[in-house]
């Protein structure tokens, strides 16, 4: 092991996960990939028919083409929580697809964001020293732009996932476009409210500085304010310790509006808060619409409470990384963005979508979660 890789384990607990070195499915034969054959997928209401098109699409434009076998990593943030699903289905394509690759990742949570960036840098240039001719990454912030530039002028493929880099010369961008999931939820809340006016309370985010967060949060406000629905943004307070001030804030809120609180949406996986809040109010009629899959939320769901939450496709999000670098090698660039089209917003931001999951289906998401590995 070399000395970075040394770093990197020390500090953030690396886990290399099963290097996919071929599969049943894929062989290496005289320097060549045989075609590619992909698991079916399994027949669900929550299938993304779209994506497995797309996906469908890449791979028989992926099997005319002769490409030679691919070294690849997937490096991400952790490779616990809401990452987990991220890496079941990176080493799932990546075992489709016979190529020489891992998925690294510290096993805890990030703590200190300037060390997180220089130890992925090291990273990088290690993989890259290694000989990866492909990287997707969940950057930690913008000091990964110049050591992954460096990457791609020396030919490396490069796609991010999960948080972006648009000032780096990536190829494309895979994940949840927040604008749009955040309007998404906001039209799922808007169905179950009466005419306007009235109020609605976000337990959002209006902290420029998360670019994510205040992203959601607005697409959400903006489909709200134009249906003539007065908006109340609440800061969300990270931590268990913050619990107690978002409910007694947007109790407040519910109890003194003027007009009357007509319902509430949490845009991050705190989202129970609502209910919590909308309780101690004395209003548990109050309709309620959240994002993930907390436990928490979870059991508002089945109690009737909550009615309805939206879920990132996380399981995607890995599996389609190394069948876009791969793409990108094999038959180039702009052929691969050509197959991707019905998803790729401003040529290099493939939109996964957002799973909307209603209170009466929680059995069958987490069944459906189950089959295909997804579950946190």
């Amino acid at each position: 092991m070399t000395r970075v890789g040394r770093c990197w384990m020390a500090a953030l607990g690396l886990s290399l996960l099963t290097a996919a070195c071929g599969s049943d499915d894929a062989s290496i034969e005289g320097g060549k990939v045989t075609p590619i054959r992909r698991a079916p997928a399994l027949e669900n209401e929550f299938t993304p028919r779209e994506l497995e098109t797309t996906i469908d699409n890449l791979v028989a434009e992926i099997n005319k083409s002769s490409t030679e076998s691919m070294q690849m990593t997937v490096m991400l943030k952790t490779l616990s929580t809401f990452f987990a699903p991220i890496a079941t289905g990176a080493n799932r394509a990546m075992g489709e697809l016979g190529v020489t690759g891992n998925v690294i990742g510290p096993i805890q949570e990030p703590g200190d964001q300037q060390e997180d960036m220089r130890l992925q840098n090291e990273q990088i240039e290690q993989t890259v020293m290694d000989g990866a001719q492909g990287i997707g990454i969940s950057p930690f912030g913008d000091a990964s732009v110049a050591v992954l530039d460096k990457a791609i002028a020396k030919g490396v493929h490069v796609v991010t996932l999960d948080s972006d880099l648009q000032a780096s010369k990536r190829a494309i961008y895979v994940g949840t476009l927040n604008s749009s999931a955040g309007a998404k939820a906001g039209e799922t809340l808007r169905g179950m409210l009466p005419p306007a006016p009235g109020t609605v309370v976000i337990h959002g985010s209006s902290d420029p500085t998360w670019a994510d967060g205040l992203d959601r949060t607005q697409g959400a406000q903006g489909v709200l304010e134009a249906a003539g629905y007065e908006v109340l943004v609440r800061q969300v307070t990270w931590g268990d310790e913050g619990e107690a001030d978002d409910v007694e804030w947007m109790k407040d809120k519910i109890e003194a509006a003027d007009p009357p609180v007509v319902g509430l949406l949490g845009m991050f996986n705190l989202s129970f808060r609502c209910a919590m809040a909308a309780d101690a109010a004395g209003k548990p009629d109050l309709p309620i619409v959240a994002f993930d899959f907390d436990a928490r939320t979870v059991d508002y769901m089945r109690e009737g409470r909550i009615k309805a939450t939206h879920i990132q496709r996380q399981y995607y999000e890995g599996y389609l990384v190394p069948y876009i670098l791969y793409g990108i090698r094999s038959i180039g660039i702009e052929a691969t963005k050509e197959i991707l089209a019905p998803q790729l917003i401003d040529g290099s931001l493939f939109n996964l979508g957002i799973d909307v999951v209603p209170g009466d289906k929680v059995d069958a998401y987490n069944a459906f979660l189950d089959s295909i590995g997804a579950n946190e």
